[in-house]
């Protein structure tokens, strides 16, 4: 198994992206550490990994809380001996479909603010750890793109391009140090939007129309994709982006 006996936290573990991740990492042989403000969706995706003999534990924690934030890797750390994943997948409270012209400026920072502000707190409280024991991976989702055409997407995208910012700092910063640190792109999850959402239809054939593929990434690609980054089989990625957007995204 690619992360045989890993410790991975996720952060964002109860939501649709964080749950494929947390159920690939585990059947890949991880111990999973799901945190997140909603209890109860943690558990649900715990009761899954355990019922197919998996390994998950959870934790009711806000990712914008910075002591809430290192209680948790610091907890984690001491019980488990190690935190060697971290993965920060909560939502970033964006607000999509309002042109610029017509939005308030607090609808677009807010985004912005949470996205830089989480992934701050959470890949700090676990890289402490990860150089003690002089070695792990950082994982951030998202990339960036180029904005298309009569499509609002707020402040999102400025979100996304702000956390490649950091991701590329810390890569610089703490490569010398073992910890490894890699953004997954896509181009939109097509199974992760959900069915009750008014014009799925329409938006999940623009997103396969954009692919090179004809086709989407899916929540099971997206897993399977970042457990590999997460594996020792690639101990030479760093500093990197690896594109599952079928070719939604050009590198």
């Amino acid at each position: 198994m690619l992360l045989e006996d890993k410790n991975a936290v996720i952060h964002g573990g109860g939501g649709t992206i964080g749950g494929a991740v947390a159920r690939a990492f585990a059947r890949e042989g991880a111990h999973v550490h799901l945190a997140g403000r909603t209890l109860a969706k943690l558990e649900a995706v715990a009761d899954e990994i355990r019922a197919t003999g998996g390994r998950a534990s959870t934790a009711e924690v806000d990712a914008l809380d910075e002591r809430a934030v290192d209680a948790h890797a610091d907890a984690v750390a001491a019980e488990a001996g190690s935190i060697d994943i971290a993965f920060n997948l909560i939502g970033v409270q964006d607000v999509q479909g309002t042109p610029m012209i017509d939005m308030r400026v607090e609808d677009y920072l807010q985004p912005i603010e949470v996205a830089v502000r989480s992934s701050f707190l959470t890949w700090r409280a676990a890289a402490r750890h990860m150089v003690r024991a002089g070695g792990g991976v950082i994982l951030a989702f998202g990339g960036g793109g180029d904005p298309l055409r009569d499509y609002s997407i707020g402040g999102f995208q400025a979100a996304l391009e702000t956390v490649e910012s950091m991701r590329r700092q810390l890569s610089a910063e703490l490569g010398p140090r073992g910890v490894r640190v890699v953004t997954l792109r896509t181009g939109g999850v097509i199974d992760s939007i959900p069915a009750s959402f008014a014009g799925r239809e329409q938006l999940v054939a623009g997103l396969e129309a954009m692919t090179m593929l004809g086709h989407g990434a899916l929540l099971e690609d997206v897993g399977r994709t970042a457990a590999f980054v997460a594996s020792d089989h690639a101990r030479t990625m760093t500093a990197a982006t690896v594109n599952v957007s079928c070719g939604a995204l050009v590198d």
